[in-house]
């Protein structure tokens, strides 16, 4: 069934115009601009050009999804099969199946959303012109990388997103951003090497690079001892773009010195390429070698998210001087821990129950990255202990509707069931009760105990957050310390009769902004929309999933 009956040769010029199109959009960002389009501000204008090119990207990425055959969404739709290197037999091969097309659809969506925020909220940095140019290639290589359905473009186009965010971090972030960027891309620049002699090792002793192929073939091609090889070398590169403990120590860093719009667009989009590439490369491709270290992955997965939950939990408590932004990107380790959890049981319960928490943890967690962006910009500073402050306000009591959506996202974020953070854990923990057929049934049983032990420590530091950010503390003002006697910033409103350093009545900040409801409106939507309708995801990926685990057959 369609919703709209869209030609093939229309439905795959679409793909390839959503591919493309940021891609051109950025090299014309960096041109001058036509007389009549410069405007009285050349700054504001780049910016407008940034959320015409998303906003374009986004309408063709929803027309697409009109046009898509939801009847069959096991096969792929939209394709498009070039020669490009013949002696290599590299072809230009794109296409989309319901596995794909919710995470497109979400990279169309975010970036729309990011561009829109900086149009009015512009991060401190160098020029505009750059920083929409950057944007915009970094949408374009993610956009591929869900697209594309050759193993040697699936690598350019999973490189192609390391040095757009490199320099959105160490040009537009905030402190300790030069050495945040550097082991970024270091980490990611040494998986992606190992990760490219699994993918020549794959294609060499197969003869094809095709994944649709691969995938049908689902390893028959390939000796055992080629598929350890070949996903103990993917599944490096992929782990630490996922990020997967203990390859993890680069995302905090990064995810504190990003701006607003680098950490909505890392933690919402760019780990899902890892874990689509576990989906879409390892499991069909090399199912033995995927079963053989099936057990390792989850074990890391129960760990990450244990340690994750137990980091954020050393970060809110009282007196930590944590960093909320790092709290959040810890929160990312465990999450991501589930989506692997749900990888490794290699069922199909378990594998829907990852894309489920791929999508539900982009919304969720780049909404949280939003307004914790806002919430710095607002008290100059994202310190748990100062923003808690010693009132007993807080946001309730100082920008009200603020706090009511944070706490909204926090408890999306602790799975709440009624939204999107619940079907995806619950499914992965459902998955990892009875994992394939070759697996331990005990170890993964433990594995789905340790799990949802950490879905409780997600639960505890979120009402943490939740508590001291949205309600504050109760400390009485002779009990602080100096450091937390410093007044409110400069740039909040005083109210009238404050005299000496601490005002005698609460002071307000700026509540939400119609740019920010703008911007925040359609991911606390989705959030509530998934959580009520999961077969709206569902429906799409489990026929893919089913398809993809049977060695292509339907």
């Amino acid at each position: 069934m369609t919703v709209i009956d869209i030609s093939p040769s229309v439905m795959q010029f679409l793909l390839a115009f959503i591919v493309v199109a940021p891609l051109l959009g950025a090299v014309a960002a960096l041109l001058p601009a036509p007389p009549g389009l410069r405007g009285k501000n050349p700054d504001q204008a780049v910016l407008r050009h940034g959320v015409t090119v998303t906003g374009a990207v986004l309408i063709a990425a929803i027309v697409l999804a009109v046009g898509f055959d939801h009847d069959h969404p096991a096969t792929m739709q939209a394709t498009t099969d070039i020669n490009w290197i013949p002696a290599l037999g590299v072809r230009i091969h794109l296409g989309i199946d319901g596995i794909s097309l919710p995470l497109l659809l979400l990279t169309a969506l975010l970036t729309f959303l990011c561009a829109l925020y900086s149009y009015f909220k512009l991060p401190a940095g160098p020029s505009p012109k750059a920083f929409t140019a950057l944007v915009l290639v970094l949408e374009s290589g993610t956009l591929a990388t869900f697209a594309v359905l050759d193993l040697l473009l699936f690598f350019l186009a999973f490189e192609m997103v390391l040095i757009p965010m490199y320099f959105l971090i160490a040009r537009w972030g905030g402190d300790q951003r030069r050495a945040a960027a550097w082991k970024f891309i270091l980490y990611t620049l040494l998986g992606s090497v190992v990760m490219l002699l699994g993918l020549l090792l794959i294609g060499l002793k197969s003869g094809t690079f095709d994944m649709v192929a691969l995938a049908t073939d689902n390893g028959r091609g390939l000796t055992t001892s080629v598929q350890v090889i070949a996903v103990l070398a993917i599944g490096i590169g992929l782990a630490v773009k996922t990020p997967m403990w203990p390859l993890h120590s680069w995302l905090p860093d990064a995810h504190t010195a990003a701006p607003t719009v680098g950490s909505v667009l890392l933690a919402g989009v760019l780990l899902k390429m890892g874990t689509y590439g576990f989906v879409r490369i390892l499991l069909p491709i090399a199912p033995d070698g995927m079963r053989t270290f099936a057990p390792y992955l989850a074990a890391f997965a129960v760990v990450g998210i244990v340690y994750g939950s137990l980091a954020c939990l050393a970060l809110a408590r009282n007196g930590a001087k944590g960093d909320l932004k790092r709290l959040i990107a810890y929160s990312s380790v465990g999450h991501m821990g589930f989506v692997l959890l749900g990888i490794a049981t290699m069922t199909p319960t378990g594998v829907n129950g990852a894309l489920f928490a791929n999508i539900a943890h982009g919304l969720i967690t780049g909404l949280l990255f939003f307004l914790v962006g806002a919430i710095k910009d607002r008290y100059g500073t994202a310190d748990l202990d100062t923003l808690a402050g010693a009132t007993g306000a807080a946001l309730y009591g100082r920008a009200p509707r603020l706090g009511a959506l944070l706490a909204f996202t926090a408890v999306a974020s602790l799975g709440l069931p009624g939204l999107a953070g619940f079907w995806g854990e619950m499914l992965t923990l459902f998955g990892a009760y009875s994992p394939a057929e070759g697996l331990s049934r005990p170890a993964f049983r433990t594995f789905m105990a340790i799990g949802a032990f950490g879905t409780l420590l997600t639960a505890a530091y979120m009402l943490i957050v939740v508590r001291r950010v949205c309600m504050g503390e109760h400390t009485p003002h002779s009990q602080l310390s100096p450091d937390d006697r410093t007044p409110p910033p400069a740039h909040a409103p005083q109210p009238s009769g404050a005299t000496g350093d601490r005002p005698t009545t609460t002071p307000q900040l700026a509540d939400i902004q119609t740019y920010e409801a703008a911007a925040w409106t359609p991911l606390a939507a989705l959030t509530v929309l998934t959580g009520l309708w999961p077969a709206i995801l569902l429906g799409l990926t489990d026929p893919a999933v089913q398809k993809l685990l049977a060695g292509g057959k339907s």
